[in-house]
């Protein structure tokens, strides 16, 4: 069985009204779970797509490298280019994951397009992944001081991954049966 017929699987069915309490509960956390799973692919490409705003403006590897040669390698973090991408990439889809479920157990708001709720949520969630980020892992674990418009630039790269993240997330969890068929991606588009 392949992973997106899996995932088919763990969807929901049918109208939310029509369920039982119990029923709830138990479509509810499949719910949670196959979001999660569609977050941690979203996680993927918001990392992409943030790693591609950041590099050609900052001109500088994600601080993930830091981290590998701080706490693993001992050595100096331009020696470690793929291990600081490689733990770039797994934070982003962590993170994703993590907002996938959280997307869909929000009952909150349910009258506005998930897409919409995505993108609001998503760029709430990028930026506090940010404040986390420069705060906790950048100042207090591995002791950098980002000059202010590095700083800038650095909350700029997780709103761009949260716009991402959301949009993903909110257009392949809720409201469509099928998003390969209805986003049309076997044709091209």
């Amino acid at each position: 069985m392949s992973v997106p017929d899996r995932l088919r699987q763990l969807r929901p069915a049918g109208d939310p009204d029509d369920r039982t309490e119990e029923t709830d509960e138990r479509s509810r956390l499949e719910h949670a779970a196959y979001a999660s799973a569609r977050g941690l692919q979203a996680g993927f490409v918001a990392t992409l797509i943030m790693t591609a705003f950041r590099l050609p403006i900052l001109r500088s590897l994600p601080p993930s490298a830091n981290f590998w040669a701080q706490y693993v390698s001992g050595d100096d973090p331009e020696e470690h280019p793929v291990a600081g991408l490689v733990l770039h990439f797994v934070y982003g889809m962590q993170a994703g994951a993590v907002f996938g479920g959280l997307f869909a157990l929000q009952d909150a708001e349910r009258s506005i397009e998930p897409e919409q709720r995505g993108l609001v949520w998503g760029s709430v969630y990028g930026m506090a992944l940010s404040a986390f980020g420069s705060q906790i892992m950048l100042r207090e674990l591995l002791d950098i001081r980002l000059e202010n418009d590095e700083l800038a630039l650095f909350h700029a790269g997780h709103l761009v991954y949260g716009i991402a993240l959301g949009a993903w997330v909110g257009s392949r969890t809720e409201g469509v049966e099928d998003p390969e068929t209805e986003y049309e991606y076997s044709d091209g588009n």
